[in-house]
């Protein structure tokens, strides 16, 4: 029977959970096996760090003020990684939002526009971070710039795109009714856009934390990657491991509540999906 195929098959709910923690419980104990494996080879070993000492190491990054600014560096390394990647994705999405829609919808406009945008879309941005650096010093500006510029353009390319993809049908409906290009883009165009805005900004999120990490690692005082290329030349993997976790978490915890916002405010959006 059709049913009993493979294809057709899904896992319940507990098994559907049970098989999503699995790889990390198998992560976990190969770590474990491979960290005491090479500490019986090299009690020293800094390579795969005993649990225990990753979490001496956090508890002195996290729980204990440094002895030179009294700040707990760890919460103050994810504060100001999460201010810069936060306006930096809201500046990239507002842009992006605003051009997407503009080029996707008037044609007058896209026509200039659109072949600017993709060139810009193609340009490394980690190209020009000397450039960024030059133009907007070393301060925080030149951080969230990177962001804006590695990010904006691709959401602007995508939500043109989707604009354009829209059923034309509803935009001859909306003139003949009598609305006005102001009326179409903001009350037929603009409600159909804006969770595939929240969709591309989930999309988009691993690119925005590479040209954090970057930029902090270049030119920062404090953040996730600055810390992260600052302990890398003691070889201390008991931060740069954890740092990295966290910094995965963060991503994923995001994505998560970027997800469940799109669908609390257009559930039509996710209706047939």
């Amino acid at each position: 029977m059709s049913h009993q195929r493979l294809i057709n098959r899904k896992p319940s709910r507990a098994l559907a959970a049970f098989l999503g923690a699995l790889p990390f419980l198998m992560l976990f104990f190969v770590y474990q096996w491979g960290s005491d494996l090479r500490r019986q080879e090299n009690p020293k070993d800094k390579l795969l760090p005993a649990f225990t000492e990753i979490g001496t190491a956090m508890n002195e990054l996290a729980l204990q003020p440094s002895a030179r600014t009294g700040e707990y560096l760890f919460w103050q390394d994810t504060g100001s990684s999460l201010r810069r990647l936060s306006i930096g994705m809201g500046v990239a999405a507002a842009l992006g939002l605003v051009l997407g829609l503009a080029i996707g919808a008037l044609p007058l406009v896209g026509a200039p526009l659109s072949p600017l945008v993709t060139a810009i879309s193609l340009i490394p941005p980690m190209a020009i971070l000397p450039i960024l650096f030059i133009l907007f010093g070393l301060d925080e500006l030149s951080k969230i710039m990177l962001i804006v510029i590695g990010v904006a353009p691709i959401l602007i390319r995508d939500l043109c795109q989707r604009t354009k993809e829209l059923p034309r049908e509803q935009l001859v409906k909306a003139q003949t009714l009598g609305a006005n290009s102001w009326q179409v883009i903001v009350r037929v165009l603009l409600p159909q856009i804006t969770p595939r805005l929240l969709d591309a900004v989930r999309l988009s999120l691993g690119t925005a934390w590479l040209f954090l990490i970057a930029a902090e690692a270049i030119a920062s005082s404090d953040g996730l990657g600055y810390r992260i290329f600052l302990v890398r030349r003691y070889m201390a993997m008991d931060v740069i491991l954890p740092y990295v976790a966290w910094i995965t978490l963060l991503a994923f915890c995001t994505d998560w509540l970027l997800l469940k916002l799109n669908q609390r405010l257009y559930p039509w959006y996710y209706a047939n999906r």
